[in-house]
């Protein structure tokens, strides 16, 4: 069986794109990561056109499309999910929304070996979003839900000692708890979540059948206010 799949991530800083070719046993993911602060209005769909471009397909060929949904930067989780939304219903395939704090556990798992490993992301405010997680052999287990709240209020399974804190949440390192500081072995803010990762994860998806007609797929905010002002 043959897959092509996209996927398309702007929930950080980064703009990113990937694309899974996968055909028997063989598989390769295509990538491309810009930071891009402010322009990911204008670079998104360019990135995948010179994405698919490099891979030699057209839109035509891909079998399903996924994207970062969420937690992280409100406009873009909003731009990303549009993007992957219009290309779905145009090109009449799935869609995959792929959490962001998975992905990057993900990352930190297969780029560093990490195993149990904290991913929280700057959700502002003075707060962050996070979930905790096991990961072996590429496969990421859920240890604790995602959840957006104040560093010092976070606070780690009894189940486990080594943990790795990963994302930009880190930079508020002295507001988490010392009981949770001791129990990490060292904590990375300079991670952020990749369309690379989010393309092996809805590759499993859609495998599993999880694919959603593009009008269901949604970003995920875990915040009920979407709309951040700064303080007068």
């Amino acid at each position: 069986m043959s897959l092509h799949l996209l996927a398309l991530d702007a929930s950080s800083s980064a703009c990113s794109v990937a694309l899974l070719r996968q055909d028997g046993g063989n598989s390769e993911c295509l990538a491309r990561h810009e930071v891009t602060p402010r322009a990911h209005t204008r670079r998104l769909m360019p990135m995948v056109d010179e994405l698919l471009a490099d891979a030699q397909i057209t839109p035509a060929a891909l079998d399903a499309i996924a994207f970062g949904q969420g937690p992280g930067s409100f406009t873009g989780l909003r731009i990303a999910a549009g993007a992957a939304q219009g290309l779905a219903f145009g090109l009449d395939c799935p869609l995959l929304g792929i959490s962001t704090l998975k992905a990057l556990a993900l990352q930190a798992h297969r780029r560093f070996h990490f195993r149990h490993i904290v991913t929280a992301l700057d959700a502002r405010m003075g707060e962050v979003y996070a979930a905790t997680w096991y990961c072996l052999n590429d496969s990421v287990s859920l240890k604790r839900a995602e959840a957006v709240l104040a560093p010092e209020a976070f606070h780690l399974p009894e189940d486990e000692i080594d943990w790795v804190g990963v994302g930009s949440g880190f930079t508020l390192w002295e507001q988490f708890a010392p009981t949770v500081q001791v129990r990490m072995s060292q904590h990375l803010d300079d991670l952020e979540p990749r369309a690379e990762e989010m393309a092996w994860l809805a590759a499993d998806d859609f495998a599993a059948g999880l694919g959603q007609a593009a009008h269901l797929a949604q970003p995920v905010y875990l915040r009920n206010d979407v709309a951040w002002k700064k303080p007068a």
